[in-house]
């Protein structure tokens, strides 16, 4: 096994932007891409290997084939041959619609599906833009409904100016939407279950509005209120920033401004980089090489026990791993 790089699965959106084709540095000539699929196991959105031996083969048959070797033995027990996460570029030209997820619990029950639990980390931000996270202040189920039936619902929802290296964090529950002008990187639960509670009374091109999941969202909805939903983290230089560790993944930030070395001996899962910023060549305890730049999304398998991280100039990654 060695470092797999997969062909990423855009999605052209009516509120999708222009940012995502040149942050990745593709050639494509396509318009409107709101959202890169980097890794994706999910059913009809299976992503493709690109590199290597085992190029043209899907995220769901390497699983299959490879079982712990590729996912470890714990996750391998634990989801079978579904691969557990799901790795995105969302970019926003205008505010999407506000939404909740279910838990794995009613996921199960309702759709036989994982829940969603995800997070956000802003590659970037147009001036002005924001991010809902979460209520700012104590409403009921029945107020709830009451607010999406007269359109105030925003007026409980917590906001957020954002900025390039914010983050947060949503487990399934929590009330979200991402605005206008918002470009970021999510890492998910394999799920595409997803509960619209408003969309600002939008119509399409034929003058109808988006299906709203009003009763669904209701009991899937988390109603207790913070004080803060973002997360706070201190960036550090040249070694490894926790930014979330909950029971479906942990992910840190990398701001490398030299060559480094990670240890994953004893880790007993794949491990995910995103490369925000910059160049580096990534090298395993094999041998095997791949390259790495922004906008780009490796998968290290299970079997990988350390790698290099050499750099050309410096990168900015993100990890993540089960």
């Amino acid at each position: 096994m060695y470092p797999l790089k997969f062909n990423p699965i855009l999605k052209q959106t009516l509120w999708g932007g222009e940012k995502i084709i040149p942050f990745k540095h593709l050639s494509d000539s396509i318009h409107n891409v709101g959202e890169s699929w980097e890794i994706s196991g999910v059913n009809d959105n299976e992503s493709v290997v690109a590199n290597g031996e085992y190029k043209g083969m899907t995220l769901t048959d390497l699983v299959k084939t490879f079982k712990e070797e590729l996912v470890g033995e714990s996750n391998y027990a634990r989801f079978g041959n579904t691969f557990p996460l799901l790795i995105k570029f969302i970019d926003a030209r205008q505010d999407l619609s506000i939404q909740v997820h279910p838990s794995d619990e009613l996921a199960k029950k309702r759709h036989n599906s994982m829940g969603k639990t995800e997070m956000w980390y802003v590659v970037d931000a147009e001036d002005g833009a924001k991010l809902r996270s979460g209520f700012s202040k104590q409403i009921t189920p029945k107020e709830y409904k009451e607010r999406i039936y007269n359109s105030t619902i925003t007026e409980v929802l917590q906001e957020y100016d954002i900025h390039k290296g914010d983050v947060f964090f949503l487990p399934a529950g929590r009330i979200h939407s991402i605005g206008a002008g918002a470009f970021i990187a999510e890492i998910q639960q394999t799920s595409d279950i997803t509960y619209r509670i408003f969309d600002f009374n939008r119509k399409d091109a034929n003058g109808k509005t988006r299906e709203l999941h009003t009763e669904l969202a209701k009991d899937a909805i988390d109603y207790d209120v913070l004080a803060d939903y973002r997360t706070e983290y201190e960036p550090l230089k040249d070694e490894p920033v926790e930014l979330v560790a909950c029971p479906y993944f942990t992910t840190s930030l990398y701001d490398l401004t030299e060559s480094i070395n990670c240890d994953y001996s004893e880790l007993d899962s794949f491990v995910i980089l995103i490369c925000m910023e910059g160049t580096c060549l990534i090298t395993d305890n094999e041998g095997h090489e791949i390259s790495l730049r922004a906008g780009e999304t490796t998968l290290l398998p299970a079997a990988v026990q350390e790698i290099s991280i050499v750099l050309e100039g410096n990168a900015k990654l993100l990890e993540t791993y089960v």
